[in-house]
């Protein structure tokens, strides 16, 4: 990667906030959305890995549900909010490039694990290192960016989700076929550890620590050390819209992180015999086959809908505010019916273009969403705002959505007596239809947003 264009000047853009220039603005937001790429990748790649673990292993569906899921999240969630607080007082690029080089060692060691606790034990390590990411990376964007163009860079930092998880399935299918599923948890954890040291080195701290700065904003914006955890719930706790958002993106998380172990493993079980021959074709094995189709067709269409949500909602934001939620409640909403037709299609080709649809749809949010976030929080509580929404949504939807579907999976196919294959289809198909009471969230936090916005 290039030299980063220098800090324009030393001016305040906002109080306590050194201006930077446009150049380095865009290095600073393309390097954190490297950055969310390997913490996606990471997080991931396990999801194209769970049948051949689940064979290796000899493990259910709810255990892969827990160790994709809920052990990761829990450690995820509950540290995200004192590393927040931390990020507040502290070098925000040093708390992200120390978390990277954790979260990319544990994914490493993930390979290594010889038995189900022990990969348990190397995913929890992994959610304590992610736990230090997007906080303090929403804050710096926020910092780095004017209000007015703050969900376009959200959604181009956001974009690492998709990217990165093109990246992790699409490399965990292919390396798993060939080498084996440690090999692919290894391959995609060490060079993180590089990524690392480039945040640390170049990523600057935005905040000006200079008396004057700090003597005329104490009154109202003194850094972080005025502003207690509790005052930060006190604020949130008027923001209505923050409440009706994390509500709304739990359930989102919920059906979308339940989905992604099981993605891979319903077209193994349905359409087994014809992704199996379509592979031969190509010379690829059944999982490399389904990583690389499910990785590029519908990575690059959630990455299309994770930035066009951003540019969208900036665009007709300027005129109207509640554009920044109505857009996703609408998208949510289309996304029940399409899903649906998807999974009950009868071959495994024609399913993927639909499922591009639908991953455009429900990736169309995040961009939104997490700017909100930012600005219905005082300058000096971002990062906390940040860790509390994410802890919400997290912990609902990645701790419980995909240990949830595998109960539910594993009770279709077992006691009510419909086999792995049509068990977990229905599992997907019936979770989906939770997208609904998140469509009402994101309308109800349509109608106070223009209310409830920080002023800059």
């Amino acid at each position: 990667m290039s030299t980063p264009p220098a800090v324009a000047d030393t001016a305040e853009i906002r109080p306590g906030i050194r201006r930077v220039s446009d150049g380095y603005r865009r290095y600073a937001v393309g390097l954190l959305f490297f950055v969310y790429v390997f913490n996606f990748i990471d997080r991931q790649i396990v999801t194209i890995l769970a049948e051949p673990i689940k064979q290796d292993l000899q493990i259910a569906d709810w255990q892969l549900g827990l160790m994709t899921g809920t052990a990761f999240a829990i450690f995820y969630c509950t540290l995200g909010i004192p590393i927040a607080r931390l990020a507040e007082r502290r070098n925000r690029p040093w708390i992200i490039g120390l978390s990277l080089a954790a979260w990319s060692g544990f994914t490493a060691l993930c390979g290594l694990a010889q038995n189900f606790w022990q990969l348990v034990m190397a995913r929890i390590g992994v959610g304590v290192g992610e736990a230090g990411c997007t906080p303090p990376a929403h804050s710096l964007i926020a910092d780095y960016t004017p209000k007015e163009q703050r969900a376009s860079a959200m959604a181009v930092y956001s974009m690492g989700n998709p990217v990165g998880a093109l990246i992790g399935v699409v490399t965990g299918g292919l390396v798993a076929d060939a080498f084996g599923w440690r090999v692919a948890f290894l391959l995609v954890g060490l060079p993180g550890i590089a990524l690392a040291v480039l945040v640390i080195a170049s990523l600057i701290e935005p905040r000006i620590r200079k008396a004057a700065a700090v003597a005329r904003e104490a009154a109202k914006t003194d850094a972080a050390d005025q502003a207690t955890f509790g005052d930060v719930l006190r604020v949130l706790a008027r923001k209505k819209t923050f409440w009706y958002m994390a509500l709304a993106v739990s359930i989102v998380a919920f059906v979308g992180y339940g989905h992604a172990p099981f993605g891979a493993s319903f077209f193994l079980r349905v359409h087994g015999e014809e992704i199996t021959e379509l592979a031969a074709r190509f010379g690829l094995g059944p999982i490399g086959f389904v990583g690389l189709s499910l990785g590029l067709i519908l990575g690059i269409a959630a990455g299309a809908g994770v930035y066009l949500g951003g540019v969208i909602a900036d665009r007709f934001g300027a005129k109207d505010l509640r554009a920044y939620m109505g857009i996703p409640a609408i998208a949510v909403l289309a996304s029940v019916p399409i899903y649906t037709i998807a999974l009950l299609m009868p071959t495994f080709l024609p399913i993927l273009p639909i499922l591009a649809v639908n991953s455009v749809l429900v990736s169309l949010w995040q961009g939104p969403v997490y700017a909100t976030v930012q600005n219905v929080a005082p300058l000096h509580m971002r990062a906390t705002a940040a860790s509390i929404f994410l802890f919400i949504a997290n912990l609902i939807g990645l701790g419980l959505g995909p240990l949830a579907v595998g109960f539910a999976s594993d009770i279709l196919a077992g006691p009510f007596g419909m086999g792995s294959a049509e068990g977990v289809r229905w599992a997907l198909i019936g979770s989906q239809f939770l997208a609904i009471p998140a469509f009402i969230f994101f309308w109800l936090a349509r109608r106070t947003i223009r209310e409830e916005m920080e002023e800059e």
